[in-house]
């Protein structure tokens, strides 16, 4: 495929010599099962990593009229700006990303910055339950290829590292032995060296975390500031060619004779690939190929003022790597480098709710139950963002209809950190025509619909599947907490 062409009919194509502002005030009830869109120019969440990634990079500004692409990519997230760079780099093709916001103003500048050799919620042990020990070590291989990718991807990128490694912590005594098991697997059938420790090495050379019963160790695991990768990957994409125009939603799209026309507010791309890396911001009208096939999560996240040296010598903090732990409903949580403590969960069920104080409350009843000694520290930032889980928790990099150049990754289920880097990387090869090496179930079959595919496709499943959504969550509650 050769580079794309950059035509703009009546309009002079200048690069915008500052980051485009926002147009829209930042909406925190965004529900993407009930918009109809992400919206048009609407500001950043208020999240610590737009608060201390300092001024966003320069961009493109809106899309200002009609133009040809020979590809378009819909997300200017970590996964759209990673595929735009690759593809830029292995085949010299340069993307127009369209976005509906602010850049990267989605997942990417919401999540809890942890970078694990993971792909999807799914367990080594689960892997070899659902597709057999040969295709379970490949899915592990192409893990830790992406770890590889990532690291090469952020090593020129000011994102603050945090390298060390993942300590999963056991919440209960009673997951300890299912964490022996899954770290003897790791070592004997995957080479991969995973480390068991008692309740005492983890209070006492790691973090005190009261609760903790023990941990899995990992040795890969990267901390990074979500927003300076965010805004690195940007000004390296531009560098390379790509065009990237904030301020942009796809409002409409035709495809005829193979050729997809993508309307914005402000004109019509007439594209002859589209990737789609809208994560769980994708809306559901955005592609019928998309429809009904994520189950969108919010997840909480707070950032507290820093720590005094007394208050992390209470907390006994002795590591910054990442820190999760065992519950269903997980938590995610680290100490930052300037010292705050980062911490995370799952939220509200619906946009509508997401802004009530009850889940910022919990969440912080869940930092004081683990560190007992922060009990009245402040809070200086706060903010949630939606999870792109689908329905068997594993991703997807896939080109759904073999006749039609759209092909889209998704899926990552709260590990699209690390793996965004990879399914960027994935997405440029689906799009470039190199699928020499996508032989992986995540990349030979599309995003799959909950059991009841005739019920689900129907306009008024979204209800059911919050209903469902509300009943799993007091049930992992249970199983984390009581029984």
């Amino acid at each position: 495929m050769e580079s794309a062409t950059q035509e703009i009919s009546g309009v002079e194509n200048e690069v915008s010599r500052s980051p485009t502002p926002a147009v829209d005030a930042y909406d925190p009830a965004y529900d993407p099962l009930v918009d109809a869109t992400p919206g048009k120019g609407r500001d950043y969440s208020p999240s610590y990593w737009i608060g201390t990634a300092g001024a966003p990079p320069e961009d493109d500004g809106p899309l200002p009229g009609d133009t040809d692409a020979d590809v378009v990519i819909v997300g200017s997230g970590f996964t759209g700006l990673t595929a735009a760079i690759f593809l830029a780099e292995n085949y010299g093709i340069k993307a127009t990303v369209l976005e509906a916001n602010r850049t990267s103003w989605g997942c990417s500048t919401r999540n809890g910055g942890q970078a694990q050799c993971a792909s999807g919620r799914l367990k080594r042990s689960q892997w070899i339950e659902r597709w057999g020990l040969d295709t379970a070590l490949r899915m592990h291989q192409e893990c830790v290829d992406g770890m590889e990718t990532f690291k090469s991807l952020i090593k020129n990128i000011d994102c603050d590292p945090q390298p060390g490694g993942h300590l999963y912590i056991a919440h209960r005594a009673k997951v300890m032995p299912g964490l022996v098991k899954e770290a003897q697997l790791l070592r004997k059938t995957f080479n991969y060296d995973a480390q068991i420790f008692d309740a005492q090495t983890v209070k006492e050379q790691y973090v005190n975390d009261v609760e903790a019963a023990g941990a899995l160790h990992e040795p890969e695991g990267i901390g990074i500031h979500a927003g300076k990768l965010a805004f690195g990957y940007l000004k390296k994409a531009r560098a390379l060619g790509v065009k990237v125009h904030p301020a942009s939603p796809v409002t409409g799209w035709e495809t005829r004779k193979g050729i997809h026309y993508l309307q914005t507010p402000h004109g019509t791309v007439k594209a002859q690939s589209v990737g789609i890396a809208t994560g769980g911001y994708t809306s559901q009208s955005l592609h019928p190929q998309l429809k009904n096939r994520l189950l969108p999560i919010l997840s909480n996240s707070m950032v507290t003022r820093p720590l005094t040296p007394s208050e992390i010598e209470a907390c006994n903090f002795r590591t910054t790597q990442i820190l999760t732990d065992t519950r269903v409903l997980r938590h995610y949580y680290r100490l930052l480098p300037d010292n705050r403590l980062q911490i995370g969960s799952r939220s509200a069920i619906t946009g509508f709710d997401a802004p009530k104080q009850k889940y910022e409350d919990k969440l912080y009843a869940d930092m004081v139950r683990k560190f007992p000694a922060l009990q009245g520290i402040s809070i200086d930032y706060s903010w949630w963002g939606w999870v792109d889980v689908s329905h068997d928790m594993m991703p997807r990099i896939f080109q759904p209809n073999e006749s039609e150049t759209l092909y889209y990754a998704l899926g990552y289920g709260g590990n699209g950190v690390m793996y965004s880097a990879q399914a960027g990387k994935r997405l440029a090869q689906w799009i470039a025509g190199d699928t020499k090496d996508l032989n992986l179930p995540i990349f030979q079959s599309r995003l799959p619909y909950p059991n009841v595919k005739e019920f689900i496709e129907s306009e008024h499943f979204a209800p059911f599947r919050r209903l469902g959504q509300r009943f799993l969550y007091r049930w992992y509650h249970l199983k984390d907490e009581v029984f």
